[in-house]
């Protein structure tokens, strides 16, 4: 047994016996009420059934057990900075008590259900706030909108309803990553989180949302210029390194294990996803200004027009998925210049013509890439492109080289007139001069309508003026 082996230690501090090899029991637990100096304790990953209070620890890590049962009030009573209780059994609401001297708050992929309590918005020093993977529902409270501390707010994969709050504004001037992904929310996407000018990461994929793609959100400062950090103490980074650790990692940080590693990647990675929503109109050109974005994911939208032709500045993207819409138009030539593209997806549109070529986009081959989009012709795809070449301008022509034209045109059309009218005048004519019998029978036969003609006339005229000497008698 872990305790009885630890001895007399009354003045520990720290103890640390996370993803231990050993099962801890619950008499294990009881015994560290003991020891009354106790500041941080953590046994996370080992295994345990129950929960104990431990009124003067400060960090308390009961993540990754087997705890159920709901949240005691007494966790209010301690003054705790950091609480993860993350990937156990967890259920009922949140108490709506909390100590102002918690900093990290995490209580992501449990049971919980209610509300998000109002009390978590007094609290002046949470930075980090993870309610992601539970059943929370409502609408987010006014109150957090005091939280301007919070670097990560990750309410993601919960049933919050509403719109997303106008309070997000330029006092969030520290967040990090907001996270609001799977949920219900509706309405349009504020403009007011442009303002986010720190914000690495947003992800409000798979909701309700529609409207258009706010053009402003081609200003998030924090997606343009990254102060990139290639160290941490003793172990060197380089960019790369970090950028592929992160990917890795983002997960962690989604389940709470944030730690100085990940504040690394924050300062390498950025990811925009507004996938699975109904949103609408085109896609602002100005997306194509967030220069240091690694993934954008607008798929399963409603988006139409063009796909953005500076879409060939963001030159750090790793990640595009534009499937799933009504785009149009030709797959801009600029999009070969990302030399970072490893994950294309832009099927299921309407878009056309040649796929672009380019040493980066060649290395993605898959033709599902590109599937449903019937106009497009390429290489990889059954629709062979009839001709490489681009399709030549349209020659303007010069104002004298048009008048040379309409004077020549004006010339074949007299001349055509001229000789329509000879060849019928001498067709006709030139037989009856050289047929007399056909020469008197025409001529009779003239003659003959002539006076039929005149007979008609004068026989009308004679009984109009009978008609009228009758009327006026």
């Amino acid at each position: 047994m872990v305790p009885q082996q630890l001895g007399n230690l009354t003045k520990l501090e720290v103890l640390d016996l996370g993803n231990e090899d050993e099962n801890l029991v619950m008499d294990d637990i009881l015994w560290f009420s003991h020891l009354q100096s106790l500041k941080y304790l953590d046994v996370s990953g080992s295994m345990i059934a129950k929960e104990r209070v431990l009124m003067q620890v400060r960090t308390l890590y009961l993540n990754d057990n087997l705890i159920d049962g709901t949240l005691p009030s007494s966790l209010c009573d301690m003054e705790l900075i950091d609480l993860n209780l993350a990937n156990n059994s967890l259920s009922g609401s949140i108490p709506d008590c909390w100590k102002d001297s918690l900093s990290f708050l995490t209580l992501s992929f449990n049971k919980l259900s209610g509300v998000i309590p109002s009390s978590l918005g007094s609290l002046p020093h949470l930075t980090t706030l993870h309610l992601n993977g539970n059943r929370l529902n409502g609408e987010l409270p006014q109150a957090l909108d005091y939280c301007t501390s919070l670097t990560i707010l990750d309410l993601g994969e919960n049933n919050f309803s509403g719109s997303i709050p106008t309070w997000f504004d330029e006092s969030f001037n520290s967040l990090l990553i907001l996270r609001l992904r799977e949920n219900r929310f509706v309405g349009n996407i504020p403009p007011q989180l442009c303002s986010l000018s720190r914000l690495k990461i947003l992800d409000m994929a798979v909701n309700n949302l529609t409207g258009m793609i706010p053009h402003c959100l081609g200003n998030m400062s924090g997606m343009i210029n990254l102060n990139q950090i290639n160290s941490f103490g003793s172990v060197a980074i380089t960019p790369f390194e970090a950028i592929d650790w992160g990917q890795e990692h983002v997960v962690e940080i989604m389940k709470g294990r944030y730690n100085e590693y990940t504040r690394i990647v924050l300062q390498l990675v950025v990811n925009l996803d507004l996938s699975s929503n109904f949103l609408n109109g085109s896609i602002p050109e100005e997306l194509s200004f967030l220069s240091e974005l690694h993934g954008l994911n607008l798929s399963h939208n409603h988006l139409s027009g063009n796909i953005p032709i500076g879409i060939g500045n963001m030159t750090s993207l790793e990640s595009l998925d534009l499937s799933n819409n009504h785009l149009s138009g030709t797959i801009p030539q600029s999009i070969s210049a990302l030399t970072s593209l490893a994950r294309l997806n832009l099927s299921q549109n309407d878009l056309m013509g040649q796929i672009p070529k380019g040493n980066q986009i060649q290395t993605l081959d898959d033709p599902s890439i590109y599937a449903g989009n019937p106009l497009l012709c390429g290489d990889l795809l059954r629709n062979k492109c009839l001709s490489a070449k681009a399709p030549q301008p349209q020659k303007i022509p010069h104002p004298e080289d048009t008048h040379e034209e309409d004077k020549l045109d004006r010339t074949l059309f007299y001349a055509v007139v001229m000789l329509g009218f000879t060849i019928g005048f001498w067709g006709f004519f030139g037989v009856l001069q050289f047929k007399k019998d056909w020469r008197r029978a025409y001529f009779s036969f003239a003659d003959q309508v002539a006076h039929k003609a005149y007979v008609a006339i004068v026989v009308k005229v004679a009984k109009l003026k009978r008609l009228r000497l009758s009327r006026s008698v």
